[in-house]
């Protein structure tokens, strides 16, 4: 019901999208007379390419020559990455990281269009990590997008217009990013359903386009064929009027990848005065993600299972008896260390369900009846693993993620509204079922509770109006031992300047460090491939923007300044008086107050420009959470 108001809401915003096709009116190879061999490459550095090319036919009509590159696109454009050319079709590219890998292709402009070479591969040298950093060149997109944020400007989005992300590394080697459908003006409504990005280096993605292009046609007979085992008449929604929510990726082995999605129908069950309508979760199926036509729908998995019979009138804003014990969104889907599938869901409504799943087909191995009854007669539509508050019927949590990591399951949860409040919690089981317990030893199987630690929260830092709305994570690694939180970040409300700036959001992509005892702590700064040049103690003397992220609903938690000595006390700040060691083994930081913090680098994304610096982020007493950059 949460995410069905705020999609309404989204739909009033200012529409900036429009409908076209094709990228920027680029006219691409159109009959210009004009042939362009592909470039070579004359010399390579750590940081740069030369390349040169040579184009032939009416060469007395060209007006402009260039290389366009991308680290993703295989076939890029100027709508990617532009160095102009000299009079002998010679540049350097610069700018770029070491030993990695870009595609490359020489352009013309002549005869009112651009003509474009075959593309090429081209890979930098090698540097050291200390050359890497020294060189380092920090990400550029805007944070606000919103001249960008139209559809016609899609090529340019990168990680703009990304609302709960997953990500799944394929056998690619790309990182493919799915999402709910929802963007700011609405932009997304020009192309499809669960769009669709892709990534070599987490930071640059190239966007791919819709998944699914039409609700599937098996919406509407099983809403229907519900509904008249229910007693109730057939309806026939518009296809506009439907939701699409939190799609979930996995890859299940070489050659096949799962994306579960979220259906929310529109309307109420027998008009006013009773419950709004459900929900379906569905399946689509994959052999290569790099083939983004090529989801194949596989029908119904599950949708909203009440315990409550038929009494289902309930006006639907009496959230406290709403109709649905399970509501049919969110999923999370996992492959248990004995070769089980299962899949969570669940939002609002009485907390979080598993139910397993039959390997082969991706869908509930149990048979599923009608999906209302007793408590007992919906069974087979899962278990609560996890509750805010036992016995609540609308209750603030939502988005499982379930990740496997040294031998504990961690379900990641989002708690609160999502337009500013929205945070994330995580609890740990030894068992997928659970009983899932928080650092604070709140059992959210069996008891309920608030649940610490915080992981995110809404926080500014100086220098930017900060982040709200920083949850319905997923959590992911790269098979060699680093792990990542990705979310989306919303603006503040009524940021000057910008219309409806709240609806702006950014993927973020963060970094995990596991504290000694298991604990994930994610990075405050975003991921931006800053090198990991080991941190010195020396580094870590002078001022650092210190939060404390304790929660606090709806607010932003803000930076004030905390100093460290050289003498190893802290001379300022919110621990002043401290005495502090630093583990540079592990890049840990630790004070005689029993705080931990462990070290990353990152980009300083509030800094212009942009650069790298230290970050911190630990658990303290009480459960509590801190973040930290240091100042340059």
């Amino acid at each position: 019901m949460k995410k069905q108001l705020s999609f309404i809401w989204m739909s009033l915003l200012l529409v900036l999208a429009a409908c076209s096709d094709g990228l920027d009116n680029i006219e691409y190879n159109s009959d210009s007379g004009i042939t362009v061999a592909a470039p070579e490459v004359t010399e390579t550095t750590g940081t740069s390419l030369t390349l040169t090319a040579s184009a032939t036919g009416n060469v007395g009509d060209i007006v402009r020559r260039g290389f366009c590159y991308s680290a993703n696109a295989q076939t890029p454009t100027i709508s990617d990455n532009v160095v102009d050319a000299d009079e002998n079709f010679s540049a350097s590219i610069s700018g770029l990281m070491g030993s990695s890998t870009y595609y490359v292709r020489a352009f013309v402009y002549g005869n009112s269009r651009y003509t474009y070479s075959d593309p090429v591969e081209a890979t930098t040298g090698a540097m050291s990590l200390d050359e890497q950093l020294a060189n380092y060149v920090a990400p550029a997109y805007p944070d606000d997008y919103s001249s960008i944020a139209d559809w016609t400007n899609r090529s340019q989005w990168n990680l703009s217009n990304v609302h709960d992300p997953t990500v799944v590394l394929a056998d690619d080697g790309y990182y493919y990013m799915y999402q709910t459908d929802a963007s700011y003006g609405n932009a997304h409504t020009a192309g499809g359903h669960f769009h669709g990005r892709r990534s070599k280096n987490l930071v640059d993605w190239e966007y791919l386009g819709g998944t699914m292009q039409e609700l599937p046609d098996w919406v509407i007979p099983k809403l229907n064929e519900i509904r008249t085992a229910m007693g109730l008449e057939e309806v026939n929604p518009s296809v506009d009027d439907f939701g699409y929510w939190a799609p979930c990726v996995r890859k299940v082995n070489s050659g096949l990848y799962r994306m579960y999605y979220s259906i929310v129908c529109p309307g109420t069950l027998s008009g006013d005065g009773t419950w709004s309508e459900r929900a379906f979760i569905g399946l689509m199926e994959n052999s290569d993600p790099a083939n983004n036509s090529g989801w194949v729908d596989k029908g119904y998995v599950i949708t909203n299972a009440s315990d409550k019979g038929l009494d289902f009138n309930v006006p639907a804003n009496d959230w406290a008896n709403c109709y649905y014990k399970w509501n049919a969104i969110d999923p999370s889907y996992i492959i248990d260390g004995d070769g089980r599938h299962y899949l969570a869901y669940g939002s609002w409504h009485s907390g979080i369900a598993l139910v397993e799943l039959d390997e082969a087909t991706g869908k509930v191995k149990a048979e599923l009846p009608n999906p209302w009854g007793t408590d007992s007669d919906i069974a087979a539509y899962g278990q609560l693993i996890a509750t805010r508050q036992m016995g609540n019927r609308w209750q603030a949590s939502e988005g499982p993620e379930i990740i496997y990591h040294d031998g504990y399951y961690y379900l990641f949860l989002a708690y609160d509204a999502l337009a500013v409040p929205y945070n994330t919690r995580v609890a740990r089981a030894t068992n997928i079922a659970g009983p899932y317990v928080g650092m604070d030893g709140t059992d959210i199987t069996n008891v309920g509770g608030e649940l610490y630690p915080v992981v995110t929260h809404p926080y500014k830092f100086n220098g930017s109006d900060g982040w709200v709305g920083i949850s319905h994570c997923c959590v992911f690694d790269d098979g060699n031992g680093n792990w990542y939180f990705a979310s989306q970040g919303r603006f503040p409300e009524n940021v000057a300047g910008i219309n409806a700036s709240n609806a702006l959001m950014m993927g973020h992509v963060r970094s995990i460090r596991w504290t000694e005892d298991g604990w994930p702590v994610v990075m405050p700064e975003r991921y931006g491939a800053v090198p990991q040049v080991d941190i010195t103690e020396s580094e870590l003397v002078g001022d650092w923007e210190h939060i404390d992220l304790s929660y606090s609903y709806g607010n932003q938690k803000t930076s004030s300044t905390m100093t460290l000595s050289a003498d190893h006390t802290v001379s300022a700040g919110s621990w002043e008086g401290a005495t502090w060691s630093y583990d540079s083994s592990n890049r840990v930081l630790t004070f005689d107050n029993g705080v931990e913090l462990y070290l990353q680098r990152e980009t300083d994304w509030e800094a212009s420009p942009r650069t790298h610096t230290i970050v911190y982020a630990g658990y303290g007493d009480n459960y509590k959470t801190y973040w930290g950059k240091k100042v340059k």
